[in-house]
């Protein structure tokens, strides 16, 4: 058949009417070119398979057509002709295969998005042909292309006028994602079921729900924003807002994060402040530590450890530094026997 524009529609062969709206709408909105700036050369490939596809499936003649004799039937061409010529297939009655038949000519993809959404809801830039200025009628919100009466020109700032003007684009919607330093440090992946409000074919909102993958990557740092465009709910004349979760840090009993670096506070006696000791970690990847400590430990005494911080997510394989910051526990009491022994060792 080549070409299947079943597939490039995701619908089946029993497709309703409605069943091709909805569906053209998700795929239009998803792979218009003014919403995929890095990848355009292969958005304006897609979206233009898509409006095709919508254009033959949408019309019975073009669809029937095209379910009996595939792409070839739609290009005038009986199975094994080489086509153009004898055995075409018209369009507009008559079947001689003469140089008058009507053969299938694709529509200009963004006229056919312009009667879903008014305009281009991401606003035109001025490359290209026809992408500068659109006409759109007051009837409707329906492109006449250059036809028609009373056009005149809008702009996607304009918003949404009492003629149906073009829709606009809401704030996101942000929601907090609270992980723990663990999920911060190893990276971690998240399902998250959200339930929504869409705009059916017919202009009814309706219930819909969905779950998300959040994937959450070692070292990213609260504040850390991840968007799900268009996943927010829908309202008449307006497009779907984007979904936006925020990483939040949930607090830990051992470890507190600055940055890159991770902190820990330690209590030592006196008598380990002195003599020596050593500081025994678990690792927020489960690792053992063992830290000696030689040094005397002086109140508000530091010890660094080289790449024993957090990720770094700019910079994998690389790690900020693990500071252990030391609070001596001096005692409350000593004995004359004590005070005595110390001063003897200490010279004093």
């Amino acid at each position: 058949m080549g070409v299947d524009y079943y597939n490039i529609l995701k619908v089946n062969r029993n497709a309703t009417d409605d069943d091709l709206k909805k569906s053209y709408r998700r795929l239009a909105m998803k792979w218009h070119p003014d919403k995929n700036p890095t990848n355009k050369k292969e958005a304006e490939a897609k979206f233009k398979q898509i409006s095709e596809a919508y254009e033959v499936l949408s019309d019975p003649q073009k669809r029937a057509v095209y379910d009996q004799y595939g792409e070839e039937g739609l290009k005038g061409a009986t199975p094994g002709s080489s086509g153009g010529g004898g055995g075409g297939f018209p369009f507009g009655g008559g079947s001689s295969g003469g140089p008058n038949d009507f053969m299938f000519n694709p529509r200009n993809a963004e006229d056919i998005f312009a009667e879903f959404f008014g305009s281009s809801p991401f606003g035109f830039g001025s490359t290209g042909p026809g992408r500068s200025m659109r006409f759109q009628s007051d009837g409707g919100g329906i492109f006449n292309g250059f036809g028609g009466t009373e056009n005149h020109f809008r702009t996607y700032s304009e918003g949404v006028g009492p003629g149906g003007g073009m829709p606009r684009k809401p704030p996101p919607v942000e929601s907090k994602l609270p992980c723990s330093l663990e999920e911060l440090y190893t990276g971690s992946t998240r399902k998250m079921k959200i339930s929504r409000k869409v705009v059916d074919v017919n202009g009814r909102l309706i219930p819909e729900s969905e779950i998300l993958t959040i994937t959450v990557k070692p070292g990213w740092k609260k504040g850390t924003k991840i968007t799900f465009p268009d996943k927010g709910n829908e309202q008449t004349n307006q497009l779907p807002a984007d979904l936006v979760f925020v990483i939040d840090e949930k607090p830990h009993d051992v470890y507190q994060r600055n940055g890159n670096d991770l902190v820990v506070k330690q209590k030592v006696s006196l008598a380990e402040a002195l003599g020596g000791t050593t500081v025994n970690l678990k690792t927020l990847d489960g690792r053992e530590l063992n830290i000696p400590v030689t040094d005397v430990v002086n109140p508000g005494f530091e010890l660094v450890i080289a790449e024993e911080g957090m990720p770094i997510a700019k910079e994998p394989g690389n790690r900020g530094n693990l500071s252990i910051k030391f609070e001596v526990k001096f005692p409350t009491r000593l004995t004359s026997e004590q005070k005595a022994g110390l001063k003897r060792i200490l010279g004093g």
